[in-house]
């Protein structure tokens, strides 16, 4: 029996929704981030893939969502997306396994691959996870749903990240001078992988609360070309502002890539400890959670898309302050802690218009789709911070003046492209009409 959705915000399914993804994105940050700092500079696997080794990390982590969201998508088309949920959380706790024997094997090349198939995991479950949040909940909950899943996904990330440091301070005092071949304290080294075990068998178990939801039968067969079906969605997307709509909201993680990209070389120029620095990305993590979450309560029972241009033209300013403010820890933290909070603004809105404009039947398919987008839209980001910092030597405090340029540019243009969405009242009249 199909429950119909809930006209409370915090109701079981949902609360389950957001505590399973909880501690999915805290697996997914713990893994990654005990791999980079192994193959960092001073790690115990830093010569194995030698300088920049970082970037091969985050290819594992970026790859398979661009190649797999699109199939993800039409198969949540098809299957209930609690069932999906359900299935993606039983294969986390499968590759925790292997990575409890990658890490106490103390092979980088098996934790690659460990990292490749939780990327994988992680792309299958996306389009169900935000899908879902349309058939579990009112439409008039939509906006403070995202608020609320974005603001736990940042907390998750990081406090991984803050994990992942202790986890990795004692898996590396395994290692003799930073020499995988010969451990001196192999009681250490199964350390990582349990803790990924735990924290997989731990969020497996409220996946098993998300009520049962509807499968839909789309006439189009699944099509396992991981690219094909990305160009018939854009097409379909292209007739409506849905793929405008996912091409700002992919836009975002563009310029959130390239300031997290950048916030490493500032303990250089703040002449701060890596510990200090680390508090600037919880900083603009916690603050982007926090304005998802106001813009959340600010949209009240409907989607409110005059927050996207508030939030754009907030994260331009004070992208641009950070380009410009004298080099102060408390300077940077604030005017980045505000840029966060702009950030939320701009996202929130965003993501509640995707999942309102898809059509229940094809929502899957166009949530993958745009899922891809956001991953290759970090890419380039990736690639524009590599360009201004190695080959043209911009100073990194000064790359903030890049990315406030990208966002006056980009998002200038798209929200032109949507002018006519920011102010369409139907937005608020389709879910007002809801009983409250």
């Amino acid at each position: 029996m199909f429950v119909p959705r809930s006209n409370r915000l915090l109701n079981r399914g949902f609360c389950a929704l957001l505590i399973t993804q909880f501690f999915g994105a805290i697996n997914d940050s713990v893994l990654k981030q005990v791999i980079i700092l192994a193959v960092a500079s001073g790690g115990v696997w830093a010569n194995q893939l030698g300088e920049g080794g970082q970037a091969y990390v985050a290819l594992c982590l970026t790859i398979p969502f661009i190649l797999f969201s699109g199939i993800a998508g039409q198969i949540a088309d098809r299957i209930s997306k609690n069932r999906i949920t359900v299935l993606a959380k039983i294969a986390e706790v499968g590759i925790a396994a292997l990575a409890l024997g990658a890490f106490f094997a103390g092979n980088l090349w098996a934790c690659l691959v460990v990292m490749v198939l939780l990327a994988t995991q992680s792309a299958f479950f996306g389009p169900a996870k935000y899908g879902m949040i349309p058939e579990l909940l009112a439409e008039k909950h939509l906006s403070k749903a995202n608020g609320s899943i974005n603001m736990f996904t940042n907390l998750a990330v990081i406090g991984g990240t803050l994990a992942a440091g202790k986890v990795y301070t004692h898996y590396s005092s395994g290692f003799p001078s930073g020499e995988p071949d010969a451990p001196i304290d192999p009681e250490m080294l199964w350390i990582p992988g349990a803790v990924l075990v735990l924290i997989a068998i731990v969020g497996l178990l409220p996946s098993l609360f998300i009520p049962k939801l509807k499968s839909f039968d789309p006439p189009q067969p699944i099509d396992f070309n991981p690219f094909r079906p990305y160009v018939q969605a854009l097409k379909d997307m292209a007739q409506s502002h849905l793929l405008l709509v996912a091409l700002a909201w992919s836009f975002f993680y563009l310029l959130g890539m390239m300031a997290l990209l950048v916030l490493p070389d500032f303990s250089t120029l703040l002449q701060i400890s890596p510990e200090m620095n680390n508090n600037l990305l919880g900083v603009l993590g916690i603050t982007i959670g926090l304005g998802s979450v106001i813009a959340g309560f600010i949209s009240g029972k409907h989607i409110e898309p005059r927050l996207i241009p508030v939030g754009a033209l907030g994260m331009t300013l004070f992208f641009i302050l950070l380009g410009l403010a004298p080099l102060n820890f408390w300077t940077v933290a604030l005017l980045l802690g505000a840029a966060g909070l702009f950030g939320g603004f701009y996202i929130v809105p965003l993501q509640s218009l995707l999942q309102h404009l898809s059509p229940p039947d094809e929502r899957g398919r166009f949530l993958g789709t745009a899922n891809a987008l956001s991953f290759v839209f970090s890419s380039i980001g990736a690639l524009l911070v590599r360009l201004f910092r190695n080959d043209m030597g911009i100073p990194a405090n000064k790359v903030f003046l890049a990315i406030g340029a990208l966002a006056i540019l980009g998002s200038g243009v798209l929200l032109w492209k949507i002018r006519a969405l920011l102010v369409d009242p139907s937005l608020g009249k389709s879910t007002s009409k809801e009983k409250s």
